[in-house]
């Protein structure tokens, strides 16, 4: 069986690093993703997809990218399902991501606080 996912996409907000008990480093983000193709009112669509990043690959993506940042993902399809305080089963659909690269340039107000670090 085959189970891989590429995304090209921005972020949609600052990722936020989290830990779990057992001490490990994840992350989750949404990514948008522009369609190939215009809808009937010659409009680019955008799908949001909720992806989760884990170990130093968290790390990495909330040291290194904000919201706007592209981002090149690529992982596995992930399903997982839960019951809601109603009682109904809510069924979650998330990309986990294997790699993530940093396709954008760096922000210019981290070039400009880096170049002010440095002649101190």
């Amino acid at each position: 069986m085959i189970n891989q996912v590429t995304l090209v996409g921005r972020l949609t907000k600052d990722p936020e690093l989290k830990i779990t008990q057992d001490g490990i480093a994840v992350a989750n983000v949404t990514l948008a993703v522009s369609r190939n193709f215009k809808n009937s009112n010659g409009e680019v669509e955008t799908d949001f997809v909720q992806c989760t990043l884990w170990r130093k690959t968290a790390e990495n993506t909330v040291q290194y990218c904000r919201k706007g940042t592209i981002v090149g993902i690529t992982g596995r399809i992930q399903t997982r399902s839960y019951e809601n305080h109603e009682g109904r089963k809510v069924y979650v659909t998330d990309v986990v991501a294997d790699n993530v690269r940093f396709l954008s340039s760096k922000p210019q107000e981290r070039e400009e606080k880096v170049i002010a670090a440095s002649q101190s």
